[in-house]
């Protein structure tokens, strides 16, 4: 066993202590330079006001989803939904205002017999008491307001649109068609991404040009085609040609089996493991960020689509999808009770919005892979 030098301890503990006084007086700790801290408020600052302004839409529509109509007609009314406060006096209903004291204080009191010069109020505290005569103006008062927010808009939506069917409906199509997509543009993409044949790529560059092709080209000429079929008035429209796969899902998906090694492929062949069992076992397994990525783009595209139910589904109401019977109702009904309105446009948001929340880690990772060049 060693001896220790008593010259190099005593010397290690002397600079063990003199680090640590340093430290105690704030030597050695690199302060945060002000031009940082700067830097790190203002980008904190136009984030949180790109996201006030992004969101802002949305807090003015649940506002007016909760008011009554008299408030959404009223140009100048409150923000919050509030209605005008009211005081029962010997049986009849009279409005409060803010009415301005000689004393330069404001009270809130009971307009009870109007006037063109001078008006009569009644004090809520102490109904009992004489009336107080004000001089000047009522118009010219403020109304006082009381917060009462119309939470019942949403269940007067429910029952008023059969919002049940509209929600099994839209949730039918959006999960039948997800389906289809999911299955035939993985296995398109596995095609392009693992199979060599003549005219590979010269097929992929005409299926990702057909990205580039309107829709509004071919509206025509496929309602001409269901229709002679007889497929109008049903969801076969919608549900069957996502069964036939789409350029842009092949394209995420196939970028991303690009990234996974062959070599995954020949171990799985040299188990005896064909294309389809590799594809199953290799392939998929490992390519879950971007499935449902997809899955939330199609699901998302779906639920939100309005042109097609529209064309195809308007002959028979019973199988109308949220976005059309929200229209129709929206159309007979936003002159009466815009609130409505926005009460269901908010719950259709829900599911989506949800949705995303929950796989936002995986979306974002499936999307950004799927950018590597291969």
């Amino acid at each position: 066993m060693s001896a220790v030098d008593p010259v190099a301890a005593e010397g290690a503990t002397s600079h063990r202590s003199a680090g640590w006084s340093r430290l105690r007086r704030g030597q050695g700790i690199r302060p945060r330079s002000a031009k940082s801290a700067a830097q790190s408020f203002t980008v904190t600052f136009i984030a949180v006001v790109v996201l006030a302004a992004f969101l802002s839409p949305l807090a003015r529509s649940f506002t007016m989803s909760i008011k009554s109509p008299e408030q959404n007609a009223t140009v100048d009314g409150p923000l919050l939904p509030s209605t005008a406060q009211t005081v029962t006096y010997q049986n009849r209903d009279y409005p409060v205002y803010e009415v301005p004291l000689p004393d330069g204080s404001t009270k809130s009191l009971a307009l009870y017999k109007k006037g063109r010069t001078s008006s009569r109020f009644i004090d809520p505290a102490n109904p009992a008491a004489e009336p107080i005569v004000w001089e000047g103006q009522w118009r010219t008062l403020s109304p006082t307001y009381v917060l009462d927010p119309q939470w019942h808009n949403y269940s007067d939506v429910w029952d008023q649109i059969q919002y049940p069917r509209l929600l099994f409906n839209t949730l039918a199509i959006a999960i039948i068609g997800t389906i289809g997509t999911l299955v035939s543009c993985t296995l398109v993409a596995y095609g392009f991404a693992r199979f060599r044949f003549p005219g590979r790529d010269a097929l992929f560059v005409l299926v990702i040009a057909t990205i580039f092709l309107p829709g509004v080209v071919t509206v025509i000429p496929e309602f001409f085609v269901f229709s002679k079929i007889g497929w109008v008035g049903t969801w076969l429209p919608l549900l069957v040609p996502a069964f036939f796969a789409n350029a842009y899902d092949v394209f995420l998906l196939r970028q991303y089996f690009m990234t996974i090694p062959r070599e995954m492929d020949e171990a799985a062949a040299i188990d005896g493991a064909g294309p389809f069992r590799t594809l199953t076992s290799v392939l998929i397994p490992q390519a879950w960020p971007v499935i449902i990525a997809v899955a939330v783009f199609h699901l998302v595209y779906s639920w939100n689509d309005f042109f097609a139910p529209l064309i195809y589904l308007s002959a028979n109401p019973d199988i109308v999808t949220l976005p059309v019977g929200l229209a129709s109702f929206s159309g007979a009904r936003i002159a009466v009770n815009p609130g409505l309105i926005q009460a269901g446009t908010l719950m259709t948001m829900v599911i989506p919005v949800v949705l995303f929340l929950i796989f936002q880690r995986v979306f974002i990772r499936g999307v950004v892979i799927t950018g590597v060049e291969k």
